[in-house]
């Protein structure tokens, strides 16, 4: 059996599974290649609110039916966007997964967008925007994007504005899928207990009838960056800081060493750089984060964390003091290996869980064409050296490229 089987129907639609023998749940979902800057200056938030009006009616069901659908055999059904895609999934027994493929197919391609309940979700996006600029660790997120990538719509906040959300009508939803559904451009991705054989005929079944959708969209492309430093006064008690800049696309060469370089700095582990010096040796603050988000035409580094405002100076310079020794001393043949054998045993852990697997099956085949098991991924780790971690340290923790956004007390 081969670790991943991808079937394509004449529409373009493609189905990528893995079996996976050691479980009773199937996790299942669409994968589109459609995210916020997508959208048009006048359809900011769009692309999200689109998101929620999945669920609020088809041309066979209404509200309480879909979501009924899969709660009431103990599934879970859900949906997320990001800037460059959109997924609508659903987790349950494999005995009901032709009944999973039926709804989310459904909700997918059928949705109806009734005006009643455009204007009742219209209070729930609102309220969903107030929660988040009430969390200063979410806000600052979000807002560092604007930093970066400034009116680029990369730059723009996923949720949208109050008077963006307030103005859209079921034509604004039926023009921004004729412009951006593209059948070439969106995964079915499963994972579960199944044979490739059944996954494929029930995928058959329902997506066959799917016409072919040949929407371009109009993808602007980001290329410039001028970095830039914020401070804004918030109601807040603890400080907040993001440092970072623009990085390296989807399929760029130094991805895979700058991810790791991102994971020694602030990933998940207790033991990182950033973690052990504001942390563990100088108590400045609770958490620190690094993250790389790579997108089509570029990407986005960024180090997030809280301290008490009278710190946050001393934050920042620590901090920066880590990018500085990145850049200036080449990590030994220990921490070499032990960074390789970190990154690999995240890796591993993350690959068993079921339904992150099914998802990054989906967003892979779009950014790359192609999926890779963990031994093809193992062996390009093992391929990094030393000193190509240092070049690329060089190339994007150059102090003079980073921008910054710190959030500060009112008083």
């Amino acid at each position: 059996m081969t670790e991943f089987d991808v079937h394509t129907l004449p529409n373009g639609i493609r189905i990528a599974h893995k079996q996976a023998t050691h479980t009773k749940v199937v996790h299942c979902g669409f994968i589109l290649d459609i995210g916020s800057r997508d959208e048009q200056p006048e359809q900011h938030g769009l692309a999200h609110f689109w998101e929620h009006m999945a669920f609020k009616g088809t041309r066979k069901r209404k509200a309480y039916h879909i979501l009924n659908r899969v709660d009431s055999v103990g599934g879970e059904l859900n949906a997320y966007t990001t800037k460059e895609k959109i997924c609508f999934y659903a987790s349950v027994l494999d005995r009901h997964f032709e009944n999973a493929l039926e709804l989310l197919t459904d909700i997918t391609f059928d949705s109806i967008f009734p005006e009643k309940q455009i204007e009742r979700e219209r209070g729930v996006i609102l309220e969903e925007m107030s929660m988040y600029y009430d969390s200063p660790e979410d806000a600052i997120q979000d807002d560092f994007d604007a930093v970066v990538f400034g009116e680029h719509p990369l730059g723009k906040n996923i949720l949208g504005t109050n008077e963006s959300i307030r103005r859209f009508h079921r034509d604004d939803f039926q023009r921004f899928l004729q412009e951006n559904m593209n059948t070439e451009k969106l995964i079915f991705s499963c994972v579960g207990n199944l044979p490739a054989k059944k996954v494929f005929r029930l995928a058959e079944k329902y997506l066959s009838a799917v016409p072919t959708l040949s929407g371009k969209g109009h993808r602007l492309p980001f290329d410039h960056q001028t970095p830039q430093q914020e401070t804004k006064s918030r109601t807040l008690t603890q400080a907040q800081c993001a440092i970072g800049r623009t990085a390296y696309p989807v399929g760029d060469d130094r991805s895979l060493p700058f991810f790791m370089l991102t994971n020694l700095l602030g990933g998940p582990s207790m033991n990182t750089r950033l973690s052990m010096a504001l942390r563990e040796k100088h108590g400045l603050v609770y958490s620190i984060d690094a993250e790389y988000h790579p997108y089509t035409d570029t990407g986005l580094f960024a180090i997030y964390f809280g301290t008490e405002p009278r710190q946050l100076k001393k934050a920042i310079n620590y901090t920066l003091k880590e990018l500085k020794l990145l850049r200036e001393k080449p990590l030994g043949t220990m921490q070499l290996h032990r960074i390789k054998e970190q990154m690999m045993g995240q890796m591993a852990m993350n690959s068993e869980n079921n339904q992150s697997l099914m998802l990054a099956m989906g967003r892979s085949l779009l950014d790359h064409y192609e999926l890779e098991n963990l031994e093809t991924l193992y062996k390009k780790i093992n391929a990094i050296t030393a000193s190509q971690l240092q070049d690329i340290a060089q190339d994007m923790f150059q102090e003079d490229a980073l921008s910054m956004l710190a959030y500060v007390p009112e008083n």
